[in-house]
């Protein structure tokens, strides 16, 4: 028998923040009796699932959750969770008393707990939900995302990350792998490992067990027959070892598409921002694991106008763009972030308009180098995963190293690996004709 009562999930930010609204939605169907709906003004539940990574999240959330409260129904509840319900906690209720309760980014297993309380606040980010097991999302996905971590121990000075979602914790490898095996029995063919810095893995588990690796996690999930991709983000440079890079290249389970958040090109900067790395070691990683993988493509993050950026160190990022060849990256300029480090650093702040142009020169560089190797997919086969039907016909997939690929089709194909033949491409995407 369904459900009568509705929730709607708006979800702000980040895949970490869509898979912890998977896992809100399930926990509330099976212990509450709730069913999704797309609809917001149907729904008896309205949930705001924040992020605190990028610039003016706080407007954004007052902002989002003032809209749901005019034209929510009468007698529906507005919950917010996530990061910046982690930052603010009781504040939102103050500044909004509309809203019925708030859970942090690191107490979603409370929300079926939370939920009928008027005024709740959960947000302790020393809660250990590493071996919790969320009840199992309902997706008609063909890809799967599945928690490594919970937490996150760099103190990377630009971010509020850690102290939304406190220390990290692994999650017990076998629990992983059930999981993995769940979605595959569910009709998953690709899984999405999820963890702020997915290769230190296994460094640290609640239940006091023997330290383990990213790498071999990687085997164990590739054991699960039936899944054919193994993707994950975001791998930290500095973590990026020996072991684990020929891991990547001999996997064949693995996508042949890797996130390097690289941030900056200048090892001054980076040290200020506290990433561990120099640009040299950055630099040494992405040729080691292209000249392993020669068909890989690689996506990075970059912050332009960390306070105390020079021309120099500026310089120094668009000389590693040019020599890594980055096939995507999200670009950002600088934007202070409270409880953040680089907060102190405000008396070398760069400039507006300076960070404005030098955010423009590395999108118009990253732009020259896209029309340059787009084109040359032209006249390939390439194999697809297909995932969606759009509304003209058309199905759209993905490329083992995760290029997007449009084609004639039908949803038969839906699910399915086909071969299509390129014909046509954009900067960011390509079009061909499905081959036999």
């Amino acid at each position: 028998m369904s459900s009568n009562k509705k929730l709607f999930i708006q979800t702000l930010g980040c895949q970490m923040n869509d898979t912890d609204s998977q896992h809100i939605a399930a926990e509330l169907e099976k212990h509450k009796d709730y069913s999704q709906t797309d609809k917001m003004e149907d729904a008896d539940l309205i949930i705001i699932n924040t992020c605190s990574v990028r610039e003016k999240p706080v407007q954004k959330l007052f902002s989002e959750i003032g809209q749901f409260n005019k034209k929510k129904k009468e007698g529906a509840k507005i919950g917010v969770c996530g990061c910046t319900a982690s930052h603010l906690g009781k504040d939102i209720i103050k500044r909004a008393p509309y809203v019925d309760f708030v859970v942090g980014a690191r107490n979603i297993s409370k929300i079926k707990d939370v939920v009928d309380i008027k005024g709740s606040v959960e947000i302790d980010i020393d809660h250990d939900e590493s071996t919790y097991e969320f009840a199992t999302a309902k997706t008609n996905k063909y890809r799967a995302s599945v928690n490594i971590s919970v937490g996150c121990d760099k103190k990377c000075t630009y971010c509020i990350v850690p102290s939304t979602r406190g220390d990290e914790l692994s999650i017990p490898p076998e629990m992983i792998v059930d999981q993995v095996q769940k979605s595959v029995d569910m009709g998953a063919v690709e899984v999405m490992l999820l963890g702020q810095n997915v290769n230190s893995y296994g460094r640290r588990f609640s239940d006091g067990r023997e330290k383990s690796s990213f790498t071999k996690l990687l085997q164990e999930v590739s054991k699960v027959e039936g899944l054919e991709r193994i993707r994950f983000t975001s791998p930290h440079p500095l973590h990026m070892d020996d072991e684990f890079i020929e891991e990547f290249a001999r996997n064949k389970k693995i996508s042949r598409c890797i996130h390097m958040p690289l941030q900056s090109g200048s090892t001054s900067i980076l040290k200020a921002m506290k990433r561990g790395y120099t640009k040299e070691w950055f630099l040494n990683r992405t040729e080691k694991i292209r000249s392993l993988v020669p068909d890989l493509r690689i996506t990075t993050d970059i912050i332009v106008a960390f306070p105390g950026e020079t021309e120099e160190d500026y310089q120094d990022t668009l000389d590693v763009v040019r020599q890594a060849k980055f096939d995507q990256i999200f670009n950002f300029k600088y934007s202070p972030r409270p409880g953040t480090e680089a907060l102190k650093l405000a008396d070398i702040e760069v400039p507006d308009e300076i960070g404005s142009a030098r955010l423009i020169e590395l999108i118009e560089l990253h732009k020259r180098h896209l029309e340059a190797i787009m084109p040359t997919y032209v006249g390939q086969t390439l194999n697809v995963l297909v995932e969606s039907l759009k509304p003209n016909g058309e199905i759209c997939g993905f490329t083992d190293n995760y290029l997007q690929v449009f084609a004639k089709g039908s949803d038969e194909l839906l699910g399915k690996f086909v071969n299509i033949k390129i014909t046509d491409n954009t900067r960011t995407s390509l079009k061909g004709e499905i081959v036999q």
